[in-house]
């Protein structure tokens, strides 16, 4: 069967493992080599320009050198841009890598030099955009004031759907229409291809930081960006010349994280939904940040554009700052720590930690906390909680 007569979880299991009968093995193969030997001079040379500038190895040319491609990588992306929908993906070192890379391919492709993104993001994203390290002039604004914010130089329009910590819900092809043309990135990060493909919705890139749900086991960094073949062309382009390739172990790590993607994610999520409404009456908590809760989704974007409400949360207590340090010092199951969509639960404080370098304006507030939910058993995890909130 071809990859586009298989379902979502099928195409998981099997995408980009094209090549591995050919090879005969079962399993793809770790490729760690950082140069490959060279047919000849004229071929070699022909593969390193065409790498160089974005393109993919000559046929008969070698991969040349590890900064320019690697086999591992390549299956990797292939297998999430046919989850993503779009013809192509481009691996990074890390997802900020992945960002960076984008905002300066966007600056070069379209010759624009201002940028607009719509608040909240991630704070890593937020900070380096407000941070003017990348040259770029950038307009942060809530989704409904795009059309006023955009330029005749706006090269990308930035946004996360569903966004990170509180959860917001931005509809893509609102977005998508109010930058009128505009290149438009979407962090996919939280929904994962498993609940959301902002492609469908006319979205140009879609950005995951890897290191989260693709991995799933939180021991890999990793960042990737899905679109056509001329963004991939000219992702590649840069990554090549700024040496930001994802290490062939990272690929390895993430095309078999690919694997259990959708069932990790179905799983955490019915535990979320579970948990999102618990927390919902509980004394303590004076709001949940969920798409599920009852003022999580004004837009009615799920069931539409998300295929469900995620394994993220978020909670606003009515103990204010004092209380998010009882409860993130006192929780025994789940981990404080950053990052998340890993298989076991985590917990932390947005404002003091991901978020602190985001403008005072746009943090969010030091009584939220945000939750990542993993594999554990619901009633372990409600049980955690509820001896932290008491």
């Amino acid at each position: 069967m071809g990859s586009e007569n298989l379902s979502f979880d099928s195409l998981a299991v099997h995408a980009g493992r094209a090549d591995l009968s050919e090879l005969g093995v079962h399993a793809p193969p770790l490729d760690l080599s950082s140069t490959s030997p060279l047919p000849d001079i004229e071929l070699g040379g022909d593969s390193y320009e065409a790498m160089a500038c974005g393109g993919h190895p000559v046929d008969g040319g070698g991969f040349v050198y590890a900064r320019l491609w690697n086999p591992t990588v390549a299956r990797f992306e292939s297998a999430l841009a046919q989850l993503e929908g779009t013809e192509e993906a481009v691996a990074f070192s890390s997802g900020m890598a992945a960002m960076t890379a984008t905002v300066l391919a966007a600056r070069a492709e379209t010759g624009g030099n201002h940028i607009v993104a719509v608040r909240p993001l991630y704070g890593g994203t937020d900070h380096l955009l407000a941070s003017g390290l990348l040259g770029a002039e950038v307009t942060f604004c809530p989704a409904g004031e795009i059309a006023t914010a955009v330029r005749p130089d706006t090269c990308l329009v930035i946004l996360e759907t569903p966004a990170n910590p509180t959860l917001d819900l931005v509809d893509i092809g609102a977005v998508v229409e109010a930058a009128a043309g505009r290149p438009v990135l979407v962090d996919n990060t939280f929904a994962t291809p498993v609940l959301q493909n902002p492609a469908a919705h006319g979205a140009s890139l879609v950005l995951h930081s890897a290191t989260k749900y693709l991995g799933g086991h939180g021991d890999v960094v990793g960042g990737v960006v899905a679109g056509n073949a001329t963004w991939a062309a000219a992702l590649r382009r840069v990554r090549s010349v700024t040496g930001a390739l994802m290490h062939p172990l990272a690929g390895y790590l993430l095309h078999r994280g690919l694997t259990t993607l959708p069932v990790r994610v179905r799983a955490q999520q019915a535990t979320a939904q579970q948990l999102a409404a618990w927390l919902g009456t509980h004394p303590a908590v004076r709001r949940v940040f969920y798409p599920g809760a009852p003022d999580g989704d004004p837009a009615g974007l799920v069931g539409r554009q998300l295929r469900g409400c995620g394994a993220m949360l978020a909670i606003q207590l009515a103990g204010g700052y004092q209380q998010a340090v009882r409860v993130t010092n006192g929780v025994r199951l789940f981990t404080h720590a950053v990052s998340l969509g890993g298989v076991d639960s985590l917990i932390q404080h947005p404002a003091a930690l991901t978020h602190r370098p985001v403008a005072e304006s746009a943090r969010p507030g030091a009584d939220i906390v945000r939750l990542s939910i993993g594999l554990e058993d619901v009633n372990d995890l409600r049980s955690d909680l509820a001896q932290a909130l008491a």
